[in-house]
């Protein structure tokens, strides 16, 4: 797959891609055949509160660190994010996306000695919506609110050691690179930024080996991110996963330092075909699951 400047590669570089995709491959083969039915063998930790295949918590496969890592696949079932086209006009939907990254990002975790909660296992909502959440085969505003708000319970009620949302970006033509959010009004907020760092050294630097040349857009203060459904989520001024609790709004905030990374634009057709294809998924996992053995490994020092 060529990169950022869409220049056809070198013969050299061509071969080593496809070595890579055939080793990528072949690592991932291993950890699926080393963690039988990834999607099924998790268990459910509270089916009244979360949709069918939402909030799932999956033991270690090897050996035991005793940190549990919270992995949010963003949006899902009727909410399907950000929506692109690929380089060969392929439609993609960012809740396709994510949820792959996160299945990747969990079979290696776990493979690592992490016990992983998944925010969902298949294309759903997280929360169990009501009547009052969805119209005309959307989301409304309430209905987004309760899907991430669920999110951050289900990572509470997991126990989780940390938090890690996968997401996508979109935007206007000509927008691409890579971003993490994190939030500096937390009592862990140095916690949060030195994870959102290494998620966003790490992820960079995994695609850039490959050739993707995808630009960085830093680290920012979730502040700055997502989209603003009503007045109130305009005067919280946080994005609902990451963000504090406020009186009145939102009273079930993440107890945990956290982290919310979106590695590609899906409206950049490059950047959507690097997000679809398997190998664009499996390297982006690698850098999540470098990042978090890091973050963990500085965290005993």
């Amino acid at each position: 797959m060529p990169g950022r400047s869409k220049i056809t590669l070198t013969v050299a570089v061509l071969v080593a891609a496809a070595c890579s995709v055939l080793v990528l491959r072949a690592v991932a083969a291993a950890g699926h055949a080393a963690v039988p039915a990834t999607r099924t063998d998790g268990q459910a930790i509270d089916p009244r509160l979360f949709s069918p295949g939402a909030c799932m918590a999956f033991s270690p496969v090897s050996g035991d660190r005793h940190e549990t890592v919270f992995l949010d696949a963003g949006h899902g079932g009727i909410d399907p994010g950000a929506v692109g086209t690929t380089e060969t006009g392929a439609t993609v939907e960012e809740s396709t996306v994510n949820l792959a990254i996160e299945l990747d990002t969990m079979t290696l975790l776990r493979i690592r000695g992490y016990r992983v909660v998944v925010s969902r296992t298949r294309d759903t909502s997280v929360t169990r919506l009501s009547p009052a959440d969805a119209a005309g085969g959307l989301l409304t505003a309430q209905g987004a609110f309760a899907d991430v708000a669920a999110r951050d319970v289900c990572a509470n009620l997991g126990r989780a050691s940390i938090l890690v949302g996968i997401y996508m970006d979109g935007g206007s033509p000509g927008q691409a690179g890579c971003l993490t959010g994190y939030d500096a009004d937390r009592p862990f907020s140095a916690a949060n930024l030195r994870l959102a760092t290494l998620l966003q050294d790490d992820v960079l630097a995994a695609m850039n080996a490959r050739g993707y040349a995808i630009p960085d857009d830093g680290v920012q203060q979730d502040s700055g991110l997502g989209s603003a459904l009503t007045s109130a989520a305009v005067a919280y001024g946080h994005l609902l996963l990451l963000g504090p609790a406020k009186a009145g709004y939102f009273s079930t905030p993440s107890t945990m330092p956290g982290a919310l990374i979106e590695p590609l634009f899906l409206t950049d057709p490059f950047e959507a075909s690097v997000a679809v294809s398997a190998q664009g998924q499996q390297v982006i996992a690698g850098g999540i699951a470098q990042a978090v053995g890091q973050y963990f490994a500085a965290s005993r020092t």
